[in-house]
């Protein structure tokens, strides 16, 4: 048996935030094999006031027809989204973004990974059931996720990146190659300190993008599931 870990990045490509000094790297240890990777990171600090940018990339072109969602969008969640996502100044390309729907998530779910300090431990948990697809012309493959949770203290949470499987909310990066048409279908997991509440899933590519978010009714933690009985005799 050997320990695997679960990270969460400590920045996605494009972001630039200030880092919260109190915010330990989420890194869970767990006992099942895995073979993806993952570095260590933190939460980070938004600003509500951030001001907008006239455009959230100059490189990338946007096919004809598609029309972006404009920035400061306030969505439901089930409403698509489409952005330009430019992870480096020679890649990206526009995405469609759905956040369909968030749930509560216990301590308990997290059994079989080490819960190795009190940020995680004293955490909110919450699983975000997101779509992506790729609806403009460039690939963009082998990145995480570009989706942040918002907490009630204005704090940016980075989705954890699973090093070995977690059923309760199975979540993986977009794949290597995710050109144009491709789709995909994964689960975020934010931690959010000192029991927080999540109050939105935020679309943030830079400090200067005014930020498109996502919000609506927050389903309650699933009922852990009891083991049957055994019969005597």
């Amino acid at each position: 048996m050997h320990n695997e870990r679960v990270r969460s990045p400590l920045s996605r490509p494009a972001l630039s935030l200030v880092v919260l000094a109190t915010a330990s790297a989420l890194a869970l240890s767990g006992c099942s094999g895995g073979d993806d990777t993952g570095s260590d990171g933190s939460s980070s600090k938004s600003s509500a006031s951030s001001t907008a940018s006239p455009s959230p990339s100059t490189t990338v072109k946007v096919p004809e027809g598609t029309k972006l969602t404009d920035q400061g969008s306030k969505l439901s969640f089930g409403d698509p989204a489409q952005v330009v996502f430019e992870p480096s100044p020679k890649r990206g390309t526009a995405l469609q973004l759905t956040v369909r729907s968030v749930q509560r998530g216990r301590l308990s779910d997290f059994k079989g990974f080490i819960l190795d300090d009190a940020y995680k431990k004293k955490a909110s948990y919450y699983y975000a059931k997101v779509r992506v697809k790729n609806v403009g012309e460039g690939n963009v493959g082998g990145v995480p996720v570009p989706l942040w949770g918002v907490n009630d203290a204005n704090t940016l949470l980075p989705a954890v990146n699973f090093t070995t499987s977690f059923k309760k909310c199975p979540s993986k990066p977009l794949p290597k190659a995710f050109g144009p048409g491709k789709t995909l279908s994964t689960c975020l997991v934010y931690l959010s300190p000192d029991k927080g509440k999540l109050d939105a899933v935020s679309y943030r590519p830079s400090q200067e993008f005014n930020p498109i978010t996502w919000t609506g009714t927050i389903e309650p933690a699933a009922q852990p599931t009891k083991k049957p009985a055994k019969k005597q005799g």
